[in-house]
This record gives structure tokens, C-alpha cells and sequence, in this order.
């Protein structure tokens, strides 16, 4: 069927979306909501359709700005528009929705109709949610990272010994890349980082960076920037190096979900040259990996599948009881790793010896030096002035300072004050992650949290605990609402017993 565009001056979230009238829909034999073809000379792009008997005139196609710019319409071209046969991933994502395990055949299928936009959000997040329900063995998390790797929409080739630094996640607050990748390219090595935006905290690290330095390059503009500076800080997905985890990415972050970490993480690694990486795994209470167990388990798979995809890759183990620093969201973490490298001996102690011990580690994989060489980088200044490099070479301000980088300004802001004096028992970064995140972080990029006690801290009844800010005062207002009913904090006011009770034994009587 033939049908006459319409181009539609609405965006659609990066989802390819048209509108046909219904009449057009019966004899196509397509309902609301399944997919159609387009298709315009040797273009083609599969579309998720609306149907209306009103808006739409019979014989014409209504497209979002998305369509329009993918296929290079005009008002009044004619496209050829087609159903969407029935797919083979759909029965795949099934088989692994009742337990299966998936093939490479299959998975490479299913990554193929993701990047061609086949399969629609719904059966996206059923992939998704099985796989987080059902886990993935060692083939899968292998399968899934060389699909990406194969389907990757550009390759990037640096000189000399690259190496790279990946966070799971799951600890709020951590920063500590800012300051790693300045120490790491100072000392002479490579690091190419690219970095996500958050999928389940309220800030990432491409986050963070974006207030300092523009994060989106082209492939030419980061080989100048890393000939330069020997690093830089980017965002992954605006590079196409795994457009179809980009797109599962955008169904994990509102479910909360991250069970492609290990292929999704990798694979943007090996299109970028990286040989040597180190995997950061927090582990606490709240966090991803609650157990030594949890964290030994995810790390072996990452060291397996590196080697497969032949990187020497290791892991760490690193606290997550806590927030890294003292601040979360995406400017008040740019802001305190800013003055973390201007002022190292003023810095919170969590994230110097974080940031110091990884960048240690990730210079003797390469037997480049060591946590003191790491420490010396930072104390002496080098590692600032390649932070000022590498913003300067991504088009930022080098002159930058913390005082520029205007919160306060910028926010409202109310302040959470403790109900009782003791010393800090328990601080739960689930609770602080919800409220920063009601608070507008990270798409507000001056909301967040500013931490004033942290653990084993002592505090008096109605000293401050921290400060929510936020861009919006409705945000603001859903955020201090679940301060007031849960801090986050546990400060008990009695010392706490060893020894609590004897139980006594007595007989007991089966019936």
C-alpha cells in the first residue's frame, strides 16, 4: 500500500512512531499499537502505528520528527507501507521467559530486530524482565556482549597501552571516575571513558561530567581529545558503539533493572580498544552485590567473558554501606570532585581512597606503578591539571571552579535534621536514592543531596543530617515528604547490646 506523508513537528522520545487512518488499517490487517513497514527506495524502517478515523485522512501517513529525520521525508512524499511479519525473536524471548537458554543464532536474532526497531517496548521489557527473573549462564552473557560488540555502529582505535575503569553501580554518590581518569591519563596511559547516564542511581557518571565539559563528540572529536590528553569522559550512547544495548537501556533505566551489566559493559569497552579493565563492585546491604558471594559470582563472569573477548579484565571489590562523599546528584558530585582534586587533603576520605586504591590497581595491571604513584598524581597536582586538559579538549571551561558550578543558585533547598542525638548506625542509600531522585536528579541537574553526617558520625537532636535541593519546588516538595517519613538514617539512642537475652530451655512437646 501507498500512502502520502505527513510529517508531524512532534518528537516521540526517540521512538519511531506513525499514524494511519483506520480504514487503511483494516486492509492492512494491522490494530494499535503493532508494527508496519515503511518504506521509501532501498530505506526501510519498521514503526510502531496509532490508528485514528478522525485526524488522519485515508490514503495519508502521519510520521513523528523521528521517521522523518531517519528516512528523510517531506510532506507529500509517497512511502510504501507494509505489516510486519511475525518474528522469530518474539518466540525467543518467550523461550527464555519459561526458563530457556538462548543460542547465539537466537540471541543475534533478537539484537538484530532491536536495532531495526522491530520488537515493540512491551515485548522489550518482557526480554528484560526474563532475564533479570531467570538470570543469564556464561554463554548468554558472552552471546549477548559479541552481538553487540558485531553490531556496533562505530570502532574507535587509540595508541599505546588503553586501559579503562567501570563502576556497577548501585552506591550513590560515586564520583570517583572524575578523579581516576585524570590520575590514570597523567601517569601516561590511555583511558578512553566512555561513560552511561544513570540507569538506577540519580547520577552517572556522563551525569556528572556534562556540567564540566560537553559529553556528546563525534568519533573524529574524541581521537583529537584523547591525542591530547590521553583520556577523556564521554557519553556512550551518543557514538553508536552498541546501539541495541542504548536501546535496552532505555527500557532497564525506568524498570531499575541491569541484567545485561556484564555484555553491556564489555562490549563498549572492546569497540573502543580498551585491553586492560577494572571492574569496581560495590557490595553492601542495599547494593547490587549484597554478599561476597553475589560479587565473587558476577566478577568471575566478567573476568570469563573479558578473556573470551580477549581483554585482561579484573575485579574489585569496594565498600557500599555508605554514599561515596558527601554529595549526590549530577552537579553537587561534579562540584565536590572538582574540589576533591584541587584539595585532596580536604576531601572526603571515602572517595580519595576509592578513587586513589583503583587507580593503584589499574596502574599495576600494567605494572605502571602503584596506589603511591596513584596518591602522588593527585597530591601534587597533575592530576587536576589533567582534569583542566581533558575538559579544555571536550569544550568545556578549564578555568572552571567549584564556586561557578552554582547549586545554590541554581535550587530550593530544605534541610533534614536528626530526631534524637547518638551516633549513625545505618545510612540507607536506597532511601537517599528515592529522595534524590523525587528531587529531580539527574534530569535536574542541580538537584540532589548534600550529606553533612555520615557513618559512625555522632549527632545531636536537631543537627543537620543533609540538604535536598532541587530545580522545582513541586519536586522539592515530594522529596522532603519521604525525608520527613524516612530519613534514611538510623541513629539509635542507647548503646547497643552484645548480649541480649538468655532463652531457657525447657521441654518441648510434639503433638
Amino acid at each position: 500500500m501507498k500512502l502520502r506523508v505527513r510529517c508531524l513537528d512532534l518528537d516521540a522520545g526517540g521512538k519511531t512512531i506513525a499514524i494511519i487512518n483506520a480504514e487503511d488499517a483494516r486492509e492492512l490487517g494491522v490494530h494499535p499499537l503493532e508494527r508496519i513497514i515503511l518504506k521509501k527506495g532501498r530505506q526501510t524502517l519498521t514503526v510502531l502505528v496509532n490508528i485514528t478515523s478522525k485526524s488522519v485522512m485515508h490514503g495519508d501517513i502521519d510520521v513523528y520528527s523521528e521517521v522523518k529525520e531517519i528516512m528523510r521525508l517531506r510532506d507529500g512524499d509517497f512511502i510504501e507501507v507494509s505489516p510486519r511479519p511475525e518474528l522469530a525473536s518474539k518466540q525467543y524471548i518467550r523461550k527464555k521467559i519459561d526458563g530457556g537458554e538462548l543460542s547465539y543464532k537466537e540471541i543475534r536474532t533478537i539484537i538484530d530486530d532491536v536495532i531495526e526497531r522491530n520488537l515493540s517496548d512491551l515485548e522489550l521489557s518482557a526480554l528484560v524482565t526474563a532475564l533479570h527473573m531467570h538470570g543469564m549462564t556464561l554463554n548468554e552473557n558472552l552471546y549477548f556482549a559479541k552481538a553487540f560488540v558485531e553490531t556496533s555502529g562505530e570502532r574507535l582505535k587509540f595508541p599505546g597501552i588503553v586501559v579503562d575503569k567501570h563502576g556497577a553501580g548501585g552506591v550513590p554518590g560515586d564520583k570517583t571516575t572524575m578523579i581516576l581518569v585524570p590520575i590514570i591519563a597523567a601517569a601516561g596511559l590511555t583511558i578512553p571513558k566512555t561513560s552511561s547516564r544513570a540507569i538506577t542511581d540519580p547520577a552517572g557518571t556522563a551525569d556528572r561530567v556534562e556540567v564540566l565539559a560537553p559529553i556528546i563528540l563525534t568519533p573524529k572529536n574524541i581521537s583529537e581529545v584523547v591525542r591530547k590528553t590521553k583520556g577523556c569522559m564521554i557519553w556512550g550512547g551518543s557514538l553508536r558503539l552498541a546501539p541495541a544495548d542504548d536501546l535496552l537501556i532505555q527500557i532497564e533505566k525506568p524498570l531499575s533493572l541491569d541484567p545485561l551489566i556484564v555484555p553491556s559493559v564489555l562490549a563498549k569497552k572492546k569497540v573502543v580498544g580498551s585491553k586492560y579493565v577494572i571492574i569496581d563492585l560495590p557490595m553492601g546491604p542495599e547494593a547490587k552485590m549484597k554478599t561476597r558471594e553475589d560479587a565473587e559470582k558476577l566478577a568471575q563472569t566478567f573476568i570469563a567473558v573479558g578473556r573470551k573477548l580477549g581483554m585482561h579484565v579484573e575485579c574489585v571489590v569496594t565498600e557500599a554501606d555508605q554514599p561515596i562523599g558527601r554529595a549526590i546528584g549530577p552537579a553537587l558530585e561534579a562540584r565536590e570532585a572538582l574540589q576533591a582534586l584541587m584539595r585532596p587533603g580536604e576531601a572526603s576520605r571515602d572517595l580519595i581512597d576509592k578513587a586513589v586504591s583503583l587507580a593503584g590497581i589499574l596502574l599495576g595491571l600494567v605494572k605502571r606503578g602503584n596506589r603511591t604513584k596513584a596518591l602522588k598524581l593527585l597530591t601534587s597536582g597533575k592530576a587536576e591539571a589533567k582534569l583542566r586538559e581533558i575538559i579544555a579538549a571536550q569544550g568545556g571551561n578549564p578555568k572552571v571552579m567549584p564556586h561557578d558550578i552554582a547549586v545554590e543558585k541554581n535550587s530550593r533547598q530544605v534541610n533534614v535534621k536528626s530526631s534524637n542525638t547518638g551516633h549513625i548506625a545505618y545510612i540507607s542509600n536506597r532511601t537517599l536514592v528515592q529522595v534524590a531522585k523525587l528531587a529531580g536528579a539527574p534530569k535536574d541537574k542541580y538537584a540532589g543531596i548534600l550529606l553533612h553526617k555520615k557513618l559512625h558520625d555522632s549527632v545531636k537532636k536537631g543537627e543537620l543530617l543533609y540538604t535536598i535541593y532541587a530545580e522545582k519546588s513541586a519536586k522539592l516538595k515530594q522529596a522532603t515528604a519521604l525525608a520527613k517519613e524516612n530519613s534514611g538514617y538510623i541513629i539509635p539512642t542507647k548503646q547497643r547490646k552484645v548480649v541480649m537475652e538468655k532463652i531457657d530451655h525447657g521441654v518441648v512437646k510434639y503433638e
